[in-house]
């Protein structure tokens, strides 16, 4: 029989949590409600909000006259504001984490500094930084680096969920000794936390399930970290995506999965697996 672990550190986070019982609690109360873009990364949490009157809504123009929410990972000062203008009432759902780069970004620019924000191009949560600081730019690679062209003075901050590996490539390309670096590390704790638990477990593991939306990036480095480390990793959204053949051999399988993954998604995969394992 095989032993099915889940990672010490695995599913939703705070900020996710904290979003979601604000919008669960606003939609209770409003009836019907829109979020600036989906309120996270999980297309089957966004459609099961969906169903309860929670729209997800592309442009802050489509919320005139309704109640909106402001998404986890953020938005820029205009379309807050502009939110602001149009709507009766603006419930904040931006992860506090998330807050914290966006006041480092203002920071290192109200100083002097040349922001550069460690991330990902277009991730919602990178564009809503980059508005936060004048003149800023996103670098994504060490390879960038070199092609950006960068002045005397370069402030750091960081996409909250960018794998610890990406960072530090970038900050030894850009701290080269010919500039003043200042980094501040906006990694937020539970990414850390849910990168290292994922990467010890792999490491234990003969398979490894990552569970969560195919659009977030947290999700993508837990697969990328596992994937580095033991050879049979999937990344799935659902149980019914899981494939018997994938634990043939398999004494030990580990599971975990993203910030924004319920814990009710983790339960309903390692059932789907044990029942998997068990046919074989």
């Amino acid at each position: 029989m095989a032993i099915i672990r889940i990672a010490d550190k695995a599913g939703a986070c705070f900020g996710v949590e904290r979003a979601m019982k604000l919008v669960e609690e606003t939609a209770a109360r409003c009836g019907s409600v829109c979020t600036l873009g989906p309120l996270i990364h999980n297309p089957q949490v966004v459609a099961a909000l969906e169903e309860r009157g929670v729209h997800a809504v592309s442009s802050v123009e489509d919320t005139a006259g309704s109640t909106i929410v402001l998404r986890t990972h953020g938005v820029t000062p205009a379309e807050e504001a502009r939110a602001r203008e149009i709507c009766p009432e603006v419930i904040d759902a931006t992860c506090p984490f998330v807050k914290k780069v966006h006041r480092a970004a203002e920071r290192l620019a109200d100083e002097g500094f040349e922001v550069v924000v460690v991330g990902e191009k277009g991730h919602p949560e990178v564009v809503a930084t980059l508005a936060h600081a004048a003149g800023s730019r996103v670098i994504s690679s060490p390879d960038e680096v070199r092609a950006a062209n960068l002045g005397p003075r370069v402030g750091i901050v960081v996409q909250t969920t960018l794998s610890a590996a990406v960072l530090h490539a970038v900050v030894d390309a850009i701290d080269d000794g010919s500039r003043e670096v200042e980094l501040v590390n906006t990694i937020c704790e539970a990414t850390s936390q849910r990168q290292a638990a994922a990467a010890a477990l792999a490491a234990e593991s003969d398979a490894m399930i990552v569970i969560g939306g195919r659009n977030s990036a947290n999700t993508t480095h837990l697969y990328e970290i596992c994937a580095g480390i033991c050879p049979k990793t999937f990344h799935i959204e659902q149980a019914c995506e899981l494939d018997r053949a994938w634990f043939d051999g398999c004494e030990r399988i580990g599971v975990t999965a993203g910030a924004s993954t319920p814990a009710t998604h983790i339960a309903s995969v390692c059932a789907a697996i044990e029942a998997l394992v068990e046919e074989a």
